[in-house]
């Protein structure tokens, strides 16, 4: 279950005692973590087991009543017996483990973290599966990040007006990995940043200039709406601010690759906020998106797309320079004449 469903169940009583927090998003397995042991009022008095530890030192643990502390709670992380290479050497003594889990002492709880996908075919994740509470935590996608950023907004009592809101989507989306503890990070910031309740495009903008992708989507932007002059001049903006050429050109192929898509659905009868699904994007980005695909015409997508991945190897290779930037955006910023 996601992180919202996992911190509802959480709340219900009697609490469960066995619990799984896995996948490659460390922002909500660590929340999940903190509030777990919020609950158990456990914040400063667990015991942690390293990668590689012995299920039987695990077993005596959990097995002896605590001494200083009305609990035992145990941390487990990267337990091997989660994935699909697990040894299967010890099979007796997992077996013996999950009777445990299955009928633990009253005072004892345990804590699996695994940052990564476990293997939900192996007995032990059935087994918790039916005793014990599992947060699935994946990496958030531009579709998916809603949820999150309305919970952050109102943790540090802001909302975003819509230009503020199209430009943190559009970051997002620009995102090659979107980090939720950066920007938990730089929403904190945001909440120090200034006293208004209401957040603009601009002190967005202000917050979030230090990420690369603010500045260089600028130009994806210019693209959309075929002004070659700013877009030409924020290139050379970048260029002389020393920005990473290579990056600049993977954004343009990847919103030059989601127009020609746009195009082709909606070429289908795919338009507006449905090409969301498809496009794997935010609706409103989609939405967007769709509006200015209409404005180009399909064979210089395509064109665009074959220059952009030559230059992506001539640039890396040092057989070219800005010049072929320039051309591409030229070529996609051009007017449709039909």
């Amino acid at each position: 279950m996601q992180y919202g469903e996992f911190a509802v169940n959480l709340k219900k009583s009697p609490m469960k005692q066995v619990f799984l927090l896995a996948g490659d998003e460390d922002y909500y397995i660590e929340k999940a973590k903190n509030r777990i042991l919020e609950l158990l009022e456990a914040k400063n008095d667990f015991q942690i087991f390293e990668k590689g530890a012995e299920i039987s030192d695990i077993i005596m643990t959990l097995e002896t009543p605590p001494l200083f502390s009305p609990k035992t709670v145990v941390i487990v992380k990267s337990p091997a017996f989660f994935k699909e290479d697990a040894s299967k050497t010890k099979d007796k003594e997992t077996e013996r483990f999950m009777t445990l889990l299955s009928s633990m002492p009253e005072s004892s709880y345990i804590i699996f973290i695994l940052n990564e996908k476990p293997d939900k075919r192996r007995k032990i994740y059935k087994s918790i599966e039916k005793i014990g509470l599992i947060l699935e935590s994946e990496s958030p996608r531009p579709w998916t990040i809603g949820e999150w950023l309305t919970d952050k907004l109102r943790s540090i009592g802001k909302t975003l007006d819509k230009d503020a809101y199209l430009f943190f989507m559009n970051m997002i989306s620009a995102m090659q990995k979107i980090s939720l503890a950066f920007l938990d990070q730089e929403f904190d910031k945001l909440a120090l940043y200034t006293d208004e309740k209401r957040i603009d495009k601009k002190t967005m903008e202000e917050v979030f200039s230090s990420v690369p992708e603010v500045s260089s989507f600028a130009i994806v932007d210019a693209i959309s709406e075929k002004d070659l002059n700013k877009a030409l001049t924020l290139f050379h903006r970048e260029v002389t601010s020393g920005a990473f050429l290579p990056l600049i050109i993977s954004l343009i192929a990847r919103h030059t690759r989601q127009l020609f898509q746009a195009k082709l659905l909606m070429k289908q009868g795919v338009r507006g906020k449905a090409l969301a699904k498809p496009l794997e994007l935010n609706p409103v980005i989609a939405e967007k998106l769709g509006t200015a695909a209409s404005r180009f015409d399909e064979k210089d997508l395509e064109d665009a797309l074959i220059l952009l991945s030559d230059a992506d190897y001539l640039l890396k290779t040092g057989q070219c320079g800005n010049e072929i930037i320039e051309e591409i955006l030229i070529l996609l910023c051009k007017i449709k004449t039909n």
